[in-house]
Parts: structure tokens; sequence; C-alpha cells
């Protein structure tokens, strides 16, 4: 009699037919979980960048009230506050040119 494997090749077949299913079971659970990733990465992206667009928003605001305070600071002020404020920024830039004309009137220094 000849000899006889106690297994079948067609059992390896049906073994490596599971094995493959299962690395492509695998590979999606794999992908689904990657594409849970992404999409809750891009979800925290996107609201980070509303909330920094919010920011930038408040801050261009911000700064533009604050150049309009300031021109109308530079408009009021009298040539002596201003070479004064001048001076106290940074000694060794010269002084403002408007700053240096005499003033007719004799304004306070604040």
């Amino acid at each position: 009699m000849a000899f006889q494997p106690p297994y079948s090749p067609s059992l390896f077949r049906k073994r490596d037919n599971a094995s493959g299913a299962s690395v492509v079971a695998i590979d999606n659970k794999i992908e689904q979980a990657m594409d849970l990733v992404k999409n809750h990465l891009m979800y925290a992206v996107r609201e980070e960048v509303e909330i920094l667009k919010e920011q930038i928003r408040e801050l261009v605001e911000k700064n533009s009230q604050l150049e309009r305070e300031n021109t109308l600071l530079k408009t009021l002020a009298s040539p002596e506050q201003l070479e004064k404020f001048q001076s106290r920024l940074s000694p060794e830039e010269p002084p403002l040119e408007s700053a240096q004309a005499p003033e007719a009137s004799g304004g306070s220094a604040v």
C-alpha cells in the first residue's frame, strides 16, 4: 500500500485561502483605522485653523485700531512732545523732522 500523508494537499490550499482572507481582513481593518485617524486629524486641524483665523481677525482689528490711535496722537502732539518721545524711543536715531520745527505757541510737554 502506498504511503499517504496524514493530511491532504487540498487542506493547505484551504488554509492558504483562509490565511489570505485573514490578511485581507487585517489590511482592511488597518485601512479603516488609518482613515479614522486621518478624519480625526483633519477635523482637529480644521478646528484649529478656524480658531487661528478668528485670532488673526481680532489682531488685525486691534492693529488697525492702534494705528488709528497712533495717527491721532501724532497729529495732536506738539513738536516738542514728538521730539521728546522720539528721543526716549531710540536715542541713537535722529528726532523726527516735524518735531524739529519751532512751535509758535508754547505747547505743554506731557
